[in-house]
């Protein structure tokens, strides 16, 4: 009898924790239910609130049946780097063939006035816009800054462009939205919430299989630090934080209406990861060619007094400038019987105070292998002092790993340069490729490479050089403005069709 009261007490024990454990399964659901219900309001709220803003802005337009506004989100619209110029060079295509196109760039440089960026735009890139632009200036810029993250920084970027993308939304809404910077988490917000058409330039995948193989084979880069390179369990956490991001940018990525990207490399990723073959295009960044070509190429630097080595570039980690230095270190070292001296002249844009540190790290890396006298730093020069320094220069250098293009490239090309570039990425899918047969510059990857390849342009003759630098130039014909704005505009065109009543 006591074995069946106790038998019974346990099976009403198991039922009343069957029924508290089913009670408390009903209430998640009912409970994330209810949740889901009521975020899917607010989100249909917030949709509405900002199409209403999008029908006060239309009805405040003088000619509100035909006028269509196209905003590029571009926070850094003032860097002055090859990215700039793509921006600057789509707005004037826009301008020149849709009288009907009115152009806003949302950026974050509250410390210009409208003037002087468009003033910089002219001294930089000779580029000279047909009607004015409007600027939505964007005052929570810093939460898409890397050095907000110390740590999860694609997810951390990615997350604080959405939220600069709100401040964007709630200011001013478009017709059509491009972005043309990189923020692919920007999309769905602008589509679904502004309910805009949308296309983006792709410069550069946020992430790459490249970049899973680095972590997979724990190969330290600057963005995969010493500690994590060295650690097989921080190596694998990685590895699985990347591919869930990797999901989510391709699920973010799809969103777009038309895709645009500068290159063979470029194009490859993005099609593993977005899967849009048919509305992705190919468009090869512009590259101001016409002036640089009116360099002569019977260089005289050689029998000059100072051999100039010279380098393009915006100051961030990825472009390796201490790999130029070292290259170059190497190369002197070689060098020591040389009579003629030689000079590393190293040019870029600083966009903020780490770029600027980044140029006292490499100051103190000359100063460190005694080699400051021979390189020198010209920082935010204008167009026209870049032009000189191209003319004076001899052999264009380029460091960068999987650099999605390579707009520098193209320009020392284009200028006459010997060019020695990294033997990845858009310079060597794209750029420095044979030419009818011949060749149009060199690859390296270390310094030893490097040092080799610098050798190499030395010991060639006036002839061999002259006929590198004739074929180096006929081919970056390709890579022009007109070739750009011809395929820009043939790629967007059924976007920028004008609005309708019933738009």
């Amino acid at each position: 009898m006591e074995g069946k009261e106790n038998q019974d007490h346990s099976h009403d024990v198991l039922l009343a924790y069957f029924n508290f454990l089913s009670g408390m399964i009903t209430f998640i659901i009912v409970f994330c239910s209810l949740m889901i219900l009521v975020v899917g309001a607010l989100l249909l709220l917030l949709q509405f609130w900002i199409q209403q803003k999008v029908k006060k802005a239309v009805c405040e337009k003088k000619n509100d049946d035909k006028q269509l506004c196209v905003g590029f989100f571009h926070p850094y619209c003032n860097a002055g780097g090859g990215g700039e110029r793509v921006l600057w060079t789509a707005i004037k295509a826009l301008q020149m063939k849709y009288s009907y196109v009115e152009c806003i760039v949302y950026t974050g440089d509250t410390d210009a006035t409208s003037e002087e960026i468009l003033s910089q735009v002219e001294a930089r890139f000779n580029i000279q816009l047909t009607k004015p632009v409007e600027f939505v200036f964007l005052t929570r810029r810093r939460w898409v800054e890397a050095s907000m993250y110390p740590y999860f920084t694609l997810l951390g970027q990615s997350l604080g462009s959405m939220y600069l993308a709100f401040e964007a939304l709630f200011m001013f809404v478009p017709d059509v939205y491009i972005d043309s910077m990189g923020y692919a988490f920007t999309l769905p917000l602008f589509k679904y919430f502004g309910g805009c058409r949308i296309a983006c330039y792709v410069h550069y995948p946020m992430i790459s299989t490249d970049m899973l193989e680095r972590v997979s084979h724990q190969l330290e880069a600057h963005n995969n630090r010493f500690f994590i390179s060295r650690s097989p369990l921080l190596s694998a956490f990685k590895l699985r934080y990347y591919q869930m991001f990797a999901s989510l940018y391709g699920l973010v990525g799809r969103c777009s209406d038309i895709v645009l990207v500068n290159s063979s490399w470029t194009q490859g990723h993005i099609l593993s990861l977005w899967n849009l073959p048919s509305i992705t295009f190919l468009v090869y960044p512009p590259c101001d060619v016409k002036e640089l070509k009116n360099i002569s190429l019977e260089k005289n630097s050689i029998k000059s007094d100072c051999l100039k080595i010279i380098s393009i570039g915006q100051f961030r980690p990825e472009k390796d400038h201490p790999l130029q230095i070292k290259a170059f270190n190497e190369f002197l070292k070689r060098s020591e019987q040389t009579i003629q001296p030689m000079k590393l002249v190293i040019v870029g844009s600083c966009r903020n105070k780490e770029d600027e540190e980044r140029v006292n790290q490499l100051q103190d890396l000359c100063y460190s292998l005694d080699i400051v006298q021979n390189v020198e730093f010209k920082i935010n020069i204008s167009y026209s002092d870049l032009l000189l320094e191209m003319k004076e220069a001899v052999i264009g250098l380029h460091t960068m790993w999987n650099e999605h293009f390579g707009i520098g490239v193209v320009e020392c090309m284009a200028a006459g340069l010997i060019t020695i570039a990294h033997n990845s990425g858009g310079p060597k899918l794209d750029i420095v490729v044979e030419y009818n047969g011949k060749p149009t510059g060199f690859l390296a990857h270390d310094e030893k490479t490097y040092a080799d390849a610098f050798d190499t342009v030395i010991k060639l003759t006036k002839e061999e050089q002259l006929q590198i630098r004739k074929n180096a130039r006929a081919s970056v014909s390709r890579f022009s403005e007109e070739e750009f704005q011809s395929s820009f505009l043939s790629a967007i065109e059924h976007l920028i069709r004008p609005k309708s009543k019933k738009d």
